[in-house]
């Protein structure tokens, strides 16, 4: 069960289901490095649900976050090589584990100013079929078309999750273990919530 850590007491609640929009900003970035130069992966199709909870009659102010998840098929990702895409869904073992699946657990929100808010958020991260709990900050804008934006980051090793890092060029390039996921994705109220 999520817990956000908010002062529910001395606060009433409006609770309002998002899902990841259609919106062309969305982007997931997987980076890292290797013994020639660095490289990234970007996909902008992913889906994911989220249900944030409002001050009453304000829907401008952000106190909680009851549920995040998001699956991202791996084979969406895509770099300017075409063997570095094909090496490293080899390495994600797209055959059998086709998405990287993120589900939230506790989340403590912090209001900033302009209407952004600091998110600490801690949840599982599945990659590879290995789920690995995984913390990180998440930046929130509450937008005035009623969207919010959502970016943050989170720095991985791939042999945590059973990936071995991929070669290229017959071993002359090798990647490193450490990997960076990025991501700005737009949530919009779900409708019929």
């Amino acid at each position: 069960m999520v817990c956000c850590l908010v002062s529910f007491s001395q606060v009433a609640l409006a609770q309002s289901t998002y899902l990841i929009s259609d919106s062309k900003s969305n982007d997931m970035k997987l980076s890292g490095t290797s013994s020639l130069h660095d490289w990234d992966m970007n996909a902008h199709a992913f889906t994911g649900k989220a249900e944030f909870d409002f001050k009453k009659d304000d829907d401008q102010i952000l106190v909680g976050l009851n549920s995040l998840t998001f699956s991202l098929p791996v084979i969406n990702l895509k770099s300017d090589k075409k063997g570095l895409d094909k090496n490293a869904y080899e390495a994600l073992h797209t055959g059998k584990y086709k998405n990287i699946v993120y589900t939230l657990l506790t989340a403590k929100v912090t209001p900033q100013k302009d209407n952004k808010f600091l998110v600490k958020a801690t949840g599982n991260l599945t990659i590879a079929g290995v789920t690995k709990e995984t913390e990180m900050d998440v930046h929130c804008v509450v937008n005035t078309n009623g969207t919010i934006t959502c970016t943050g980051s989170d720095k991985l090793n791939m042999t945590d999750y059973n990936v071995k890092p991929p070669t290229f060029m017959l071993g002359a390039m090798k990647t490193g273990d450490g990997i960076t996921l990025e991501f700005n994705v737009v949530y919009k109220t779900q409708k019929g919530a």
